[in-house]
């Protein structure tokens, strides 16, 4: 699957925030749905702003246009606001980028085990997320840390546990 730039990308002035207070809303709103889809699309869970800064969606080469520093901060502040991104560090220097929060994944994950009849197995968390059963879910690849986050709200919802198993972590899955 191959990224679709919206059209705001080709836009010059679209990597210059705008001063008119609904212009920037309007723009704020394109630049969240830009970060989101093309973190979703590349599936990016995790990133520093340097390197959000040098990579392709705040940085077009062609028309050889950056959005600032201090923009990218405004944007990425405005998806933590909706609740699309936590800081990593104190220094605001990485961030988790939640294109599906935890308790999406979670149900997604859920619908999977329940689809497949695997209610009241158990899986390590490795099979879950790098596993062939899952392979053309879009789970499949979920990093670790957003993995246990869905797999908690599971939890909160008595239907799943966490368990420690030998070699690392699992879950088991309830009706």
């Amino acid at each position: 699957m191959s990224f679709e730039w919206p059209w705001q990308y080709r836009f010059p002035p679209f990597f210059t925030l705008q001063p008119n207070v609904d212009t920037r809303q309007k723009q704020m709103t394109a630049w969240c749905s830009l970060v989101l889809s093309y973190c979703r699309i590349n599936k990016q869970y995790t990133m520093t702003v340097m390197e959000a800064q040098e990579s392709p969606l705040f940085n077009n080469r062609k028309l050889q246009r950056k959005l600032p520093m201090e923009s990218i901060q405004v944007v990425l502040e405005e998806l933590r606001k909706k609740g699309n991104l936590e800081w990593l560090d104190k220094n605001k220097s990485s961030f988790l980028i939640m294109w599906r929060r935890p308790e999406e994944w979670g149900k997604l994950i859920y619908q999977w085990v329940s689809k497949n009849g695997l209610t009241n197995s158990v899986f390590t968390l490795y099979e879950l997320s790098n596993g062939d059963d899952t392979e053309n879910e879009e789970f499949h690849g979920l990093e670790e840390s957003m993995l246990l986050r869905a797999l908690q709200a599971l939890q909160q919802e008595h239907r799943a546990e966490i368990i420690t198993l030998d070699d690392g972590r699992g879950v088991k899955f309830f009706q």
